[in-house]
């Protein structure tokens, strides 16, 4: 399938990401979710994109339904396997990296903990290693999370100069990711040696993301869309924890404008662009329960019930601060609540009654959102 062009769209054509057009692009954990929604946009974008991801993670996946094998040069392989990683860096040459992989499920880290640090931990340790060794001169976007952070369940945001921890090990893991992205920017790739090195790195984290696509298992969204589809009551396990709701393409429009502005940087200003959050208005926080009366509204039917199975530890309030990425990056929200959930459920219930145009809404959505980013930009 050809690219869109990137004439057609307003924030994807301005002289930020304009800045993409024909780069060598690395997607890590191309095959997810948010990955498969990075690798779609760089494409219209005018990007060669590079994959390296594990299969899908799921059936359906959202990369298998925008065809994006056909699209890109994806490799399939893990992280965690060192050389083989390394070796396809080597390949790629890339001129970005957006680190995306993980092992992304809180409920799952419970199961699996020694691979959660594995995959969030050593596979970001990987990738900066790699990059250290090869001697490559390139930009790295790295990906964390909100719940990066250590949660005291204030009602206010965390910033991006609070300490980092984890309850649960996904949070530990993603707490730890920062500390090693940290340790080597300092000690291999500091900004003020960039001469010597020619590596730019930032960290970026957001919150709770919902969208089109997700279609992994424990996620409040696709649980609701598999019983929606099925005509049976939604089950909800934590009814009345609070999240900082946004659609995927907020915080992915955030990495890319970071990614784009370090790429145009000179030496004096990498290290401007060094952390950011990416997540809503506080008028988006909103519980579990509204979030799901919300789909049942757009949805056009449906009810839902209290599962009251016990329920792991998750955190009840957690939101982010994001007045850096407002005042150096020019980024804000565009999407509120009830667009955010209007979207996303419009996704899925096209794809549930006419799959076949899915790649055109797909398309459209992020069209949508980049006309409308710059609609708010300017004014």
């Amino acid at each position: 399938m050809e690219s869109l062009g990137i004439e057609k769209f307003g924030f994807m054509s301005n002289s930020v990401l304009s800045v993409f057009n024909q780069k060598n692009v690395l997607v890590t954990g191309s095959t997810g979710f948010k990955g498969s929604w990075m690798c779609q946009w760089l494409l219209n974008l005018g990007a060669k994109v590079y994959g390296y991801s594990l299969e899908p993670p799921t059936n359906p996946a959202l990369y298998d339904q925008l065809k994006l094998v056909n699209q890109i040069d994806q490799h399939i392989g893990d992280i965690n396997n060192y050389e083989e990683f390394k070796a396809y860096i080597q390949k790629s040459k890339p001129d970005i990296v957006f680190h995306l992989a993980a092992q992304a499920l809180v409920r799952d880290s419970y199961i699996k903990p020694l691979e959660t640090f594995q995959t969030n931990v050593m596979g970001t340790a990987h990738l900066l290693q790699a990059v250290k060794e090869l001697e490559l001169s390139t930009t790295i976007v790295t990906v964390t999370s909100d719940k990066a952070y250590e949660n005291k369940e204030w009602l206010f945001g965390y910033r991006e100069i609070d300490e980092f921890g984890g309850y649960d090990p996904y949070s530990a893991s993603k707490g730890s990711a920062e500390i090693a992205i940290s340790s080597w920017k300092r000690s291999f790739f500091h900004p003020e040696r960039y001469a010597e090195h020619g590596v730019k790195i930032t960290s970026v984290r957001a919150g709770n993301v919902i969208g089109g696509g997700d279609w992994a298992k424990d996620r409040i969204v696709p649980d609701c869309i598999r019983f929606l589809t099925k005509d049976q009551p939604i089950k909800v396990r934590n009814p009345y924890a609070t999240r900082p709701w946004q659609h995927v393409l907020e915080p992915l429009g955030g990495y890319l404008l970071v990614g784009g502005k370090l790429l145009k940087a000179d030496e004096k200003e990498v290290d401007k662009y060094d952390t950011f959050n990416f997540g809503p208005l506080i008028t988006s926080n909103k519980n579990v329960e509204s979030l799901v009366t919300e789909i049942i509204k757009n949805w056009g039917s449906g009810t839902w019930d209290y599962n009251k199975e016990e329920a792991l530890h998750e955190a009840s309030l957690l939101n982010l601060t994001i007045d850096k990425a407002y005042h150096i990056l020019g980024w804000i929200p565009v999407w509120d609540f009830e667009s955010t959930v209007a979207r996303t459920t419009e996704w899925y219930k096209v794809n549930h009654e006419n799959p076949e145009k899915i790649i055109e809404l797909t398309h459209s959505q992020i069209e949508e959102y980049s006309k409308d980013f710059d609609s708010i930009r300017k004014a």
